[in-house]
């Protein structure tokens, strides 16, 4: 297998192609030659068409019609040191024409293929939009497959599943009189000289050749007659349509449940029905062999590809079991199979069919007989199952015990307990057989049991033989007991292990589904994935899931010393399975050559990646159980990455629109908060570079205060934008330091003077505040920006109110207006990034100042959150954490490093902040009037 080319295949096509089939009734019709000429002539009308597979069998006329036609040259295969050319399904793909040809769509591969049937290649050929033409046999069509076999005595073993005639676009029916087709046998130009004469004794006999005709001719006309169906459903012509049916078969580990399964295709397919295929796990009836789970696993597969759906059921009555799930599943018609038992098997054990025919109730019951003879292909007899091997150990051990009872029994009966109790003694060694090993040990410890008892106790002694008839009934009774209780015991231990096996199935899905329901993360879901499969099949489990750039990675693995190598060869059935969305590698039909067994993780929204399996022997194949077991892990594990790779494109997506909100808010604030004041600042700079007589000195002054106001504004926007920056990134450094909240206060109101100027502001601090140990400046900033988002949202001429007090061992400063009140809703919200309240005022900023104070406290280690006020308006409640250890006063400089100026030339005497701009004085610690005559006393707040 060439990984290139196979990955160069992998490229997704737009459409499905379409798939036209020349159908025969044998080899020598004519179908290889009619197709040529249909070629011919769609290569003619310019269609790009190219030759994939065509075989000649040497005819002249064939040939012919062959030249001039583009062909994709087929490679070479080695088996069993020979060289075998076949169909280069990469080349094709890799060329990728509108149309190509390829014979014998029932042929099967050379080991080494991607694929083990040429069926399969077509599929590929078909799912990557390229249309096929094709050839067939009607003998090797599945469901026909037993038909075949009983009219013409040859076991056809090259099939093809129905779903490929039934889902074709287009079939063609090649047909030629039997007297004609037997004519060109005869002159070689079906076969060579001599396989053409042993054809026509064996297989090309006048009646199979009619017989085969009349199954292509019905199975086309059936075809038309659901084509006309079609037309009329859907142009709403009325007719009799069929009711609704559902067929049952009834299947076990026989060969023989093959043809009841081909049988219940045929007949759910007249019907156009559903059809079910029902195997009961009756205790005596289990396949305890590898050999009897192997056959009951390929029938299984054989109905699942027919269509069917398989159920597996449990119960002690098969009749019962298969009647009840008849009558919940509302199943018409049931098919089963009338294996070829004796009578007297028939009365100790029961019939299963009659049982189901008087118990069916309105149920159209089918009995198929079952086969008389072997066929010469080798096809087995109609038992249940095959019969487990012989194991001589557990009957030695049987007879050992025996023979140490009988020691045990002989020491007893030399103290006079009688032959009666010897004899129970001896039913010991039969029950504990029994229980241990089953029937037979079971009936193997009797038999050596009369023996001994015979010989040893029962008059005459020594001899096997005894005088008292009653000994024979002792006898017999001994027996059944060993049959019942060994069969009894037999089954119980079937079942247990069937109970068993089924809780650790159940048991290990729900511990992963556990597991992995709620955790977030990949890596712990796949290590949780890999590890529980790990543990089911013994072997070696890797995770591939593909990275952003759609390339398969390895995401996890079970497998630390590296013994499962994705080399180029598994990478590439791996990258074949997860665009596929196929199972591939060991043990399937496709790629088996591989290493591994590969499971894609499929969900409704596509394929997100593969699980690969590499079991510890290598010569072991995974049972139908385990791999059922895994394609539920395989569904668990796919719906887990895919709730978490979800919800990694949900948050992805959150933060792309908070990212499109930020670049909105962004630009609208550039837009407005910075071209307002620019305006306003050339507008007042271009006044005052005019003629001097132009404007007074008064007026020159108001200028240069518009020019200063506009671009301190200005220099606010981009502080608030810098420092949320500085929050984000964690940059923000604190320089704790003893504060005087009047202090920070005073200073705040100071700072923003020009626009508490036509306001009421009333400040109310309780006397004796202890000092907090926090940034001065960025505190300042805090009560800055809430000031400044009162003044924004209350009516110019309305009050605005700072409290400040100790609330146990916190300190909280208030900051309220008279303003709207904030919705309930959107009480937490006012401090997000860039949320502003609708306002019918014109109001300019951010809204970034409450983010920022936010950040600020909640760095300090407080709080801070809005309240709507009784009295009206809005509360902004600041909390600080207060230390135990403060100190009284503000250390001076040389004792606890006292803050120094602050911008604008703010001084300090004696830790005390001098007059900031604007003439706002301080006495021992207390504000003075700021701009506007407030005037402080001891702490007492003043009015404006």
């Amino acid at each position: 297998m060439d990984p290139d080319a196979l990955l160069a295949s992998l490229e997704p096509k737009e459409e499905h192609g379409k798939l036209t089939v020349f159908l025969g009734a044998a080899a020598g019709v004519g179908k290889t030659y009619a197709m040529l000429e249909a070629a011919q002539e769609r290569l003619k009308e310019g269609l790009d068409l190219v030759v994939g597979w065509v075989e000649t069998h040497k005819r002249l006329e064939t040939e012919a019609l062959l030249s001039g036609l583009p062909a994709v040259s087929p490679r070479s295969l080695s088996y069993r040191g020979k060289e075998f050319p076949e169909m280069d399904l990469d080349a094709i793909l890799k060329r990728h024409p509108a149309v190509v040809l390829v014979d014998e769509l029932a042929h099967t591969n050379i080991p080494g293929s991607r694929h083990a049937r040429r069926f399969q290649d077509v599929e590929e050929l078909l799912a990557a939009g390229i249309n096929v033409y094709t050839t067939l046999n009607i003998q090797h069509l599945e469901t026909l497959n037993d038909i075949v076999a009983q009219v013409t005595g040859v076991k056809v073993r090259e099939t093809v599943p129905d779903r490929m005639l039934e889902n074709a676009f287009q079939i063609q029916l090649v047909d030629i009189p039997p007297e004609e087709l037997l004519q060109r046998l005869k002159e070689g130009k079906v076969y060579v000289a001599g396989q053409a004469e042993f054809a026509l004794r064996k297989f090309f006999r006048p009646g199979n050749i009619n017989a085969l005709r009349e199954m292509a001719l019905r199975y086309t006309a059936k075809r038309v007659d659901r084509q006309v169906e079609k037309y009329m459903r859907l142009h709403g012509i009325a007719g009799p349509w069929p009711t609704g049916e559902r067929v049952m078969v009834c299947i076990s580990a026989s060969p023989f449940s093959a043809q009841l399964i081909r049988t219940a295709r045929r007949l759910a397919e007249g019907l156009q029905s559903e059809w079910l295929a029902v195997n009961v796990d009756a205790p005596r009836r289990f396949p305890v062999s590898e050999e009897a789970k192997d056959s009951l696993s390929r029938n299984k597969r054989l109905a699942e590809e027919l269509g069917a759906e398989t159920v597996t059921l449990s119960g002690n009555d098969v009749a019962d079991e298969l009647l009840e799930l008849a009558r919940t599943r509302n199943v018409s018609q049931i098919i089963i199979g009338k294996p070829l038992r004796s009578r007297w098997w028939e009365l100790l054990h029961g019939s299963v069919v009659d049982k189901i025919i008087r118990q069916s109730h309105g149920i159209s019951v089918h009995v198929i007989p079952g086969q008389t003879k072997q066929e010469k292909e080798g096809t087995r007899t109609t038992a249940p199952f095959p019969r487990e091997p012989f194991t001589a150990m557990p009957h030695l051990g049987a007879i050992l015990l025996m023979l140490l009872f009988t020691v045990l029994a002989g020491l007893l009966a030399t103290a006079g307990i009688g032959l009666v109790n010897v004899d129970m003694i001896y039913v010991l060694p039969v029950l504990f057989s029994a229980v241990r090993w089953g029937t037979g040990p079971a009936v193997t410890a009797a038999v050596v049991g009369l023996l001994t008892f015979d010989f040893f106790f029962v008059p005459p002694s020594f001899r096997f033989m005894f005088h008292d008839p009653r000994y024979l009934f002792s006898f017999v009774i001994f027996l059944l007991v060993a049959l019942f209780t060994g069969s009894l015991s037999g089954r119980l231990r079937l079942q247990i292990t069937s109970s068993r096996q089924r809780e650790n199935r159940t048991a290990a899905l729900y511990a992963l589904s556990r597991e992995i329901a709620a955790v977030s993360d990949l890596s712990p879901v796949l290590e949780s994935v890999t590890r529980k499969i790990a543990e089911t099949v013994q072997g070696q489990v890797v995770a591939i899931l593909p990275d952003k750039g759609g390339q398969l990675q390895l995401q996890a693995t079970t497998d630390p010393q590296g013994k499962f190598l994705l080399g180029e060869n598994e990478r590439a059935v791996a990258t074949w399975a997860f665009e596929h969305g196929e199972i591939a590698g060991r043990g399937t039909e496709t790629l088996d050559g591989a290493d591994a067994l590969y499971l894609p993780l499929r969900t409704e929204k596509g394929v997100r990646g593969v699980l690969g399996i590499r079991l510890d022997s290598p010569d072991k194949l995974l049972q139908a159980e385990q791999r059922r077991l895994l394609e539920a892990f395989a569904g668990l594990a796919a719906l887990a990455v895919s709730r978490i790779q979800l919800a990694e494109q949900a948050r992805d997506a959150q933060l792309l629109a908070e990212s499109e909100q930020l670049r909105i808010a962004l630009f609208n604030s550039l837009s407005h908060d910075l071209r307002t004041p620019l305006a306003s600042i050339i507008g007042s700079v271009s006044g005052l570079l005019e003629d001097e007589s132009v404007y007074s000195e008064k007026a020159r002054r108001d200028l240069l205060q518009a020019v200063q106001q506009e671009a301190r504004r200005m220099n606010r926007f981009l502080n608030n934008l810098l420092d949320m920056a500085r929050l984000e990134s964690g940059m923000l450094k604190l320089n704790r330091e003893w504060c005087d909240i009047q202090d920070i206060i005073g200073v705040a109101a100071s700072h923003t003077g020009e626009s508490l100027a036509s306001r009421p502001l009333k400040i109310d601090i309780e006397p004796g505040l202890p000092l907090v140990k926090a940034d001065y400046v960025l505190i300042e900033q805090v009560v800055i920006n809430c000031l400044d988002n009162a003044l924004k949202y209350s009516q110019p001429a309305s009050e605005i109110r700072i409290s400040a007090g100790r609330r146990a061992e916190n300190l909280e400063v208030e900051i309220s207006d008279r303003g709207t009140q904030i919705p309930p809703e959107d009480l937490d919200r006012v401090f997000d990034k860039f949320y502003r309240l609708h306002s019918p005022r014109q109001v300019s900023g951010t809204g970034l100042g409450l983010a920022i104070c936010k950040g600020i406290i909640e760095a300090h280690g407080g709080t801070i959150h809005a309240v709507n006020s009784p009295d009206g308006g809005v509360v902004i409640k600041i909390s600080l954490p207060l230390s135990k250890d403060a100190p009284e006063h503000v250390p001076a400089a040389g004792e606890g490093g006292a803050p120094g100026p602050p911008p604008g030339g703010l001084g300090y005497e004696g830790g005390a902040p001098g007059p900031p701009p604007g003439g706002l004085g301080y006495e021992g610690g207390a504000p003075g009037p700021p701009p506007g005559g407030l005037g402080y006393e001891g702490g007492v707040h003043g009015d404006r």
